[in-house]
């Protein structure tokens, strides 16, 4: 289209686009039914551990050192500011701080969650952080009690994600909650939005009217 574009003299040029190679998508996820089964099936405090995970997307070693002076529960927000990688505390994987928003589920959740045990929103007993190991069992307890699959943490971020497109979310703002640095690795969850995809191309709709209507008012 673009090239009929040039030859009508309607644009100088054809832009050179450099495509996208999209990863096929071989994660998994919960879909909205199982996300609300696990939740409820989870024990304690890693209930809300696991409705954050799902509701904010973020990575299970940004879950583990996250501070609650990065939550603020008045402005609804928190800012993802450190990432947890074999019990090293770094910068997140995008290298810069994100702020993702709270629902009023999280917020409640987050209010009654909150403790003096240390700084540390979401960490042991005694206040340390926890682990890959501490955090896999509860997580898999609560998928025998909702009768799911043993899945990791990672999924729940595949699950935010995931439903945030299927409910028209655009790839960029997923990009930019989810802290990609690129939106390529995003685009693995394009194919789970067919309406969204299906109202872009809409957008095309009436282009070559539009074109045959200039040219014939340009004639005259």
């Amino acid at each position: 289209m673009l090239v009929v574009a040039r030859k009508r003299g309607h644009i100088d040029s054809v832009p050179d686009f450099e495509w996208l190679k999209c990863e096929r998508p071989d994660f998994d996820f919960l879909d909205f039914v199982e996300a609300e089964r696990l939740v409820t099936a989870a024990e304690g405090e890693w209930r809300t551990m696991i409705l954050v995970a799902l509701r904010t997307g973020m990575r299970h070693g940004e879950l583990i050192g996250l501070r609650w002076q990065d939550v603020d529960l008045v402005a609804g927000r928190l800012t993802v500011r450190q990432n947890v990688v074999s019990g090293l505390v770094g910068t997140p994987k995008s290298g810069k701080p994100r702020e993702i928003p709270l629902g009023d589920e999280v917020k409640a959740a987050l209010k009654a969650h909150r403790h003096l045990r240390g700084p540390l929103v979401f960490c042991d007993l005694d206040g340390s952080m926890l682990t890959n190991s501490t955090t896999r069992h509860p997580l898999w307890r609560a998928c025998k009690r909702a009768g799911l699959r043993e899945i990791g943490w990672h999924c729940l971020r595949h699950s935010f994600a995931s439903h945030l497109v299927m409910r028209g979310a655009t790839m960029t703002a997923v990009q930019e909650l989810l802290g990609h640095a690129t939106i390529v690795m995003t685009m693995r969850y394009a194919h789970l939005a067919p309406e969204v995809v299906r109202e872009t191309v809409r957008l095309l709709d009436g282009v070559g009217r539009e074109w045959a209507e200039k040219s014939k008012a340009a004639a005259k």
